[in-house]
């Protein structure tokens, strides 16, 4: 029988929940407990904080959606180029349905709390890098594979990845529209493929 949730999960996954929802600020300890289903106090034995389980949160973020991004398809491409354009239409095709749904906790915590919580911007900026992180072998592989037009560093184009995906969620969100975020993607998924593709290669989605 699977285990039930203790109340620090299901408050993590509140906060994860209504933060993409309506932003950190605009979310209360009491809204959280509602979401939750927990009481106040059993929220204060979890966390001295809001901030506190907003940082929780962003570790929770990144360990669960670490272990989901690990064990998807695109890792299963031969060839390192082919792993990084496929992750990116890996990350394109999940922007569909609501808003919320799709929408990076990270991002949507740090755009508020980068100057009034250090703590919660440490955490989602250690978490994006972390991600961004779990890219550069394959692009020091498709460098090593497919020498570039230009000069690459790995790890800041690892980060650039997620600069755009980061930038396509804001699109979608002041767009009310999904297509915007995807369309980025696109955009980016176009670069790369130009970027390390000779002259004589044909230029293709490939999904």
């Amino acid at each position: 029988m699977p285990r039930r949730p203790v109340a620090r999960e299901k408050l993590l996954t509140a906060a994860i929940d209504t933060v993409r929802r309506k932003g950190f600020a605009a979310t209360s300890v009491d809204e959280l407990c509602a979401e939750a289903g927990v009481t106040k106090g059993a929220f204060f034995h979890h966390f001295p904080s809001k901030d506190a389980l907003g940082v929780a949160a962003a570790e929770h973020w990144n360990a669960t959606t670490g272990a989901f991004f690990a064990a998807a398809d695109y890792h299963r491409e031969a060839d390192p180029l082919d792993r990084l354009l496929a992750y990116l239409r890996f990350r394109r095709d999940l922007m569909d349905g609501p808003l919320p749904g799709f929408t990076c906790y990270l991002g949507t915590s740090v755009q508020e709390a980068f100057d009034t919580s250090p703590a919660i911007r440490d955490a989602c900026g250690a978490a994006i890098a972390d991600h961004a992180a779990t890219l550069v072998p394959d692009i020091e592989a498709a460098i090593a594979a497919h020498p570039p037009r230009r000069p690459v560093d790995p790890m800041q184009l690892a980060l650039h990845t997620q600069a755009v995906i980061q930038g396509g969620f804001i699109l979608a969100k002041a767009m009310n529209d999904p297509a915007a975020a995807r369309a980025s993607v696109d955009h980016l998924i176009d670069h790369i493929d130009l970027l390390f593709t000779p002259d004589d290669r044909a230029t293709s989605d490939g999904g």
